[in-house]
């Protein structure tokens, strides 16, 4: 009986530890009963956000907003290296390359571009349109049409606008300048935000009696040669926030600095590479607020809830040594609006 009982048990045995067997298996998991147990399942791993950063050409303006952007990223949890892959491109001021590097992100799905400067937000908005595209710098994304509303943004494309009052660059100059007759402005004719800056400050010198002489140009080649036909011409030269123009500007600067001609600019870090002054806004700043701005869509805000962003200030910013080549005076009244003196 003893020896019975033993070959019942052990069969009985054999069956439970069967039964726990299929247990284990995929296929059969879904008939177990859900676990009782305090252990929480492991988290899946966090996933790499693939980021297009593309910048229309390298100036210091551009190069202190895509900083910008990736300390704005970083602060808002999207790290490179990390949990973020950035995929760095320059266009080097060429149109075609901008169409080129805006093609190759759409091919490589990314999950955001970010373009910096008018021309790469084009590009980019017109390759990409199943991907949220955030522009930075873009002076009048309306007239760029990169969107419908600055309020309510109905694509897949929204930013932040660098735009700046034409009549306060104009009073500002006039403030060096009182007996100001004649104003030259460089710009590139291919630009749309530079023709914009260009119209507003038609309208501007209209109003203040002032002539606006126009050099526009094509290609980085023509800028110096652009500056030459100024001499005797202006009292001043004007450079909007152009990405070509800003980029070549010592060939404007050194043109103007033989012929002690007045170069103002609409950007800061063109003050701080020898133009006199400026109402400018911060372009790093610019670029953390583009940043914040695209991490916030990367967790879930729509691009509809997601406005353009435009400066509301403009800060004054002097070059004193520049003013001092140029032989202009510095008024104590201009030091003490100032946010920045260069020396």
């Amino acid at each position: 009986m003893r020896r019975a009982g033993s070959f019942v048990m052990a069969a009985l045995l054999s069956l439970a530890l069967a039964a726990c067997g299929a247990g284990s298996n995929g296929g059969s998991q879904s008939a177990a009963a859900p676990s009782t147990g305090t252990t929480e399942a492991p988290a899946a791993a966090e996933q790499t956000v693939k980021l297009g950063l593309t910048q229309f050409v390298e100036h210091p303006a551009l190069d202190s907003i895509r900083q910008g952007i990736l300390d704005g990223l970083k602060d808002a949890g999207y790290e490179d290296g990390k949990n973020l892959a950035v995929d760095y491109q320059n266009a080097h001021a060429d149109m075609n390359n901008t169409v080129t590097i805006a093609q190759k992100y759409a091919g490589d799905q990314k999950d955001i571009v970010i373009a910096i400067a008018t021309p790469s937000a084009q590009a980019a908005a017109k390759a990409i349109t199943d991907k949220p595209v955030v522009f930075s710098a873009v002076t009048d994304p309306l007239s760029a049409q990169l969107v419908s509303s600055l309020e309510t943004p109905d694509g897949n494309v929204t930013g932040t606008s660098d735009k700046v009052s034409m009549e306060q660059q104009l009073e500002l100059i006039k403030t060096f300048l009182p007996e100001l007759k004649k104003l030259g402005v460089i710009y590139t004719t291919s630009e749309v935000n530079a023709e914009v800056q260009v119209k507003d400050l038609e309208e501007a010198t209209s109003k203040a009696g002032v002539e606006l002489v126009k050099a526009g140009t094509s290609q980085m080649s023509e800028i110096q040669l652009a500056a030459q036909g100024m001499v005797g011409n202006v009292d001043a030269i004007f450079i909007p926030i152009d990405n070509s123009v800003v980029s070549a500007f010592e060939a404007v600067l050194s043109v103007a600095e033989q012929n002690k001609i007045p170069v103002f600019a609409s950007d800061t870090d063109t003050v701080k590479r020898g133009a006199v002054a400026t109402y400018g806004i911060d372009y790093y700043q610019m670029g953390k607020q583009t940043g914040e701005m695209a991490a916030r869509v990367l967790k879930g805000q729509t691009i509809g809830q997601t406005p353009v962003e435009v400066s509301k200030t403009a800060d004054l910013y002097i070059n004193e040594t520049a003013a001092e080549k140029f032989g202009l005076p510095v008024t104590e009244a201009l030091k003490q609006q100032a946010k920045e003196i260069i020396k």
